[in-house]
């Protein structure tokens, strides 16, 4: 597996499928500002068509729309017909994820765990859904939302850093110092007598 991060600006999202997986992946790529994503459903879904609004398509895409899509996410729609939506998908050239079903995705989806702009994830290469959630879970736990705000800051340090002419290394110098000055990876208590 190669981990990558999608810029939603930079390209076509779909999502094709009904039900409750579908809307919480719906939401999940929508969080990750996928903003001009398409849901298409091939049955009524309301609860999907409530939160997707104009971009809310009944019906699975036919060869015009996936010609027109970067990525697509399958969810909650019968094995076979998923299967049959993933080739078509594929003879497009278009990236494809039917959930659960590993066999017929070009890619696999992390769990994620987001603080602001700071991303992290867990991918078991779809092997083990369950056990990537529980990472997630348990990374929950040790970051919370205080990693948004603490990005934000490191985030206008380094532009302040790199306006000063400091290279790469520097700057990772540099952050790990901000960090360590902040005791933010220090264990509970360590700094504690």
């Amino acid at each position: 597996m190669i981990p990558v991060s999608l810029d939603p600006q930079a390209l076509r999202l779909a999502l094709a499928g009904h039900g409750a997986a579908a809307l919480r992946r719906w939401r999940l790529l929508v969080e990750g500002g996928a903003a001009s994503a398409l849901c298409f459903c091939d049955e009524a879904d309301p609860a999907l068509q409530a939160e997707a609004g104009d971009r809310y398509r009944l019906g699975p895409p036919d060869d015009a729309a996936l010609a027109e899509i970067d990525v697509l996410w399958v969810v909650g729609i019968p094995d076979a017909e998923a299967a049959a939506l993933g080739r078509q998908a594929r003879r497009h050239k278009v990236l494809v994820n039917v959930e659960d079903r590993r066999e017929h995705c070009f890619f696999h989806n992390t769990s994620e765990l987001r603080r602001g702009a700071l991303l992290m994830t867990v991918s078991t290469g779809g092997k083990s859904p369950g056990l990537a959630q529980t990472i997630r879970a348990r990374l929950a736990r040790e970051y919370g939302s205080e990693w948004g705000d603490r990005l934000e800051e490191i985030s206008r340090n380094r532009d302040i850093w790199r306006r000063e002419g400091h290279d790469l290394p520097i700057l990772a110098a540099k952050t790990r110092a901000l960090v360590k000055q902040n005791g933010w990876l220090d264990e509970p208590g360590a700094n504690e007598e």
